[in-house]
C-alpha cells in the first residue's frame, strides 16, 4: 500500500516477547504521562489530554488496535491487552477516542478507499476529533426507532434531528451518525451511516451537566446540516449493518477491564485508609471482585482477538458489557460501604495519609449499564439471539 496512513512503526512490536513489550510501554508511560492527570476522577477534556495524545500520535501509538498498513501499531491480541493493562495501571485518562476505537475500524471494514484516505490520517494525527451520533430522545436502546431524517439535495444529504448523550461533543470536530434516509421503510431498514463535519451553521451542541457537576455528555441539534454524498459509509439505507458492527466495537470498549481495575485501585486505597484491608471478611469480598475482573480481562482478550483477525463479532459480545459494567458497580458500591461516613463527601477526602475521591467510582459506574444499549437489552439479545430462547 503506497499511501501512508500514519507514521512508520519503529519496529515489529509482535516480534518482541510480552515482557520486552511491556517494559517498553511501561517506561514510556511512566516517564512522560503527566503526573497530575493520573487516575482522574472524571472524564478529561481534550484541552487537558491534548499534549499527551499528540505525543502518542507522533510516536504512532495512537491506534494500537489498527493494522500497521493503516497507520496502527498492529498489535496481536496479547500485546494489545498488555498495552491496555499498562494504560490502566498508570491511570492514563481517556481522550475523545471515538475516531480510533470506532470510526477507524468501521472505515477499514466498510469504507471506500477514498474515505479511508480522507479521514484516517487526520484521526491518526489528532487533527480531527470524532463523536458518535446514535441515541436520540426517543431512541436509546431501541435505536432502530430513531427519527433524525435526511433528504437528498443535489450531491448533499440534508440532515435534521437531534442526538443526545453524545460524549464530549463540545470538543469534537466531526460526528458519525445514523439517520433515516427512507422514512417509509421498516424500522431497521431505511437507515444510513453518515459522516458529518460539525463546523457548520446547522449544528448546535449543548452540554448536559450530570449529578457530579461534570459535562461529559451533550445534546446535538441538527437543523438542515449538510454532508456530501461521498460521506455515506456502506450502502444507502443499509446503515444498520454498519451500525451493528460498530456497536460490537463499542461493547468491546465498554467491556474493557479498565474501569473495574481503576475501581479496585480506589477500593484498596480506601480500605487501607480505613484500616480494614487486613480484615478477612473484607478481603473475601475484595478478591472475589478481583477474580471477576481477571476473568473479564480474559473474555475481553477473546473478543479483541476476533476484531484483530478481521472477523465479525457475534451477538455474544453483549455479555462482555454486562459483566464489565455490573462488576464495576459492585466495586463502587463496596467502596462506598467501606468509606462509611466519608462516602457522603463530594470531591477529594482526606483519609489518614491519603487523599481519595470516594464517590468518583460510584458516579462513573452508574451510566455504563445504560449507554451502549441497556443491560436489560443486552440480556434480551443473549437470550433470544444467542441462546434461542422464546420471547415469553
Amino acid at each position: 500500500m503506497s499511501f501512508r496512513y500514519g507514521v512508520e512503526q519503529e519496529r515489529d512490536w509482535n516480534a518482541l516477547t510480552d515482557e520486552e513489550f511491556r517494559a517498553i510501554v511501561r517506561a514510556e508511560f511512566e516517564a512522560n504521562y503527566p503526573t497530575e492527570l493520573r487516575y482522574a476522577p472524571r472524564r478529561l477534556r481534550w484541552h487537558e489530554t491534548k499534549d499527551w495524545y499528540l505525543r502518542m500520535a507522533a510516536k504512532g501509538w495512537i491506534a494500537p488496535n489498527w493494522p500497521v498498513e493503516y497507520g496502527g501499531m498492529g498489535l496481536s491480541p496479547a500485546k494489545l491487552l498488555i498495552f491496555h493493562e499498562e494504560t490502566e495501571r498508570w491511570g492514563i485518562g481517556r481522550y475523545q477516542d471515538h475516531g480510533t476505537l470506532m470510526l477507524g475500524p468501521v472505515l477499514i471494514r466498510w469504507g471506500t478507499e477514498e474515505q479511508r484516505r480522507k479521514y484516517l490520517p487526520d484521526v491518526l494525527a489528532c487533527r480531527s476529533i470524532w463523536c458518535q451520533g446514535y441515541s436520540e430522545p426517543g431512541a436509546g436502546s431501541d435505536l432502530a426507532s430513531l427519527g433524525t431524517r435526511v433528504v437528498l439535495d443535489g450531491d448533499e444529504f440534508v440532515i435534521t434531528g437531534q442526538k443526545i448523550w453524545t460524549t464530549l461533543a463540545q470538543d469534537a470536530t466531526h460526528m458519525f451518525l445514523l439517520a433515516r434516509t427512507d422514512p417509509g421503510a421498516k424500522k431497521q431498514e431505511g437507515i444510513s451511516f453518515l459522516l458529518l463535519d460539525l463546523a457548520q451553521k446547522g449544528v448546535r451542541v449543548r452540554p448536559i451537566r450530570d449529578i457530579a457537576g461534570h459535562e461529559e455528555f451533550c445534546e446535538v441539534f441538527l437543523d438542515e446540516a449538510r454532508t456530501h454524498v461521498s460521506n455515506l459509509v456502506g450502502e444507502l439505507n443499509r446503515g444498520w449493518t454498519v451500525a451493528k458492527s460498530l456497536l460490537g466495537f463499542e461493547r468491546i470498549h465498554i467491556g474493557s477491564p479498565r474501569m473495574p481495575e481503576y475501581g479496585l485501585t480506589v477500593l484498596k486505597r480506601v480500605a487501607e485508609a480505613r484500616g480494614v484491608w487486613d480484615d478477612p471478611l473484607f478481603r473475601d469480598k475484595y478478591f472475589a471482585l478481583a477474580l471477576d475482573v481477571q476473568h473479564l480481562a480474559d473474555a475481553y482478550n477473546h473478543f479483541t482477538a476476533i476484531v484483530i483477525r478481521g472477523e465479525p463479532l457475534g451477538q455474544d459480545v453483549s455479555y462482555l458489557k454486562i459483566w464489565a459494567t455490573e462488576t464495576f458497580q459492585r466495586i463502587a458500591d463496596l467502596t462506598v460501604e467501606t468509606a462509611g461516613p466519608f462516602a457522603a463527601v463530594k470531591g477529594d477526602v482526606r483519609l489518614n495519609d491519603t487523599t481519595v475521591n470516594v464517590l468518583a467510582s460510584f458516579y462513573k459506574a452508574r451510566p455504563p449499564t445504560i449507554y451502549g444499549g441497556t443491560n436489560e437489552i443486552q440480556r434480551n439479545i443473549l437470550a433470544q439471539q444467542v441462546l434461542g430462547l422464546p420471547r415469553r
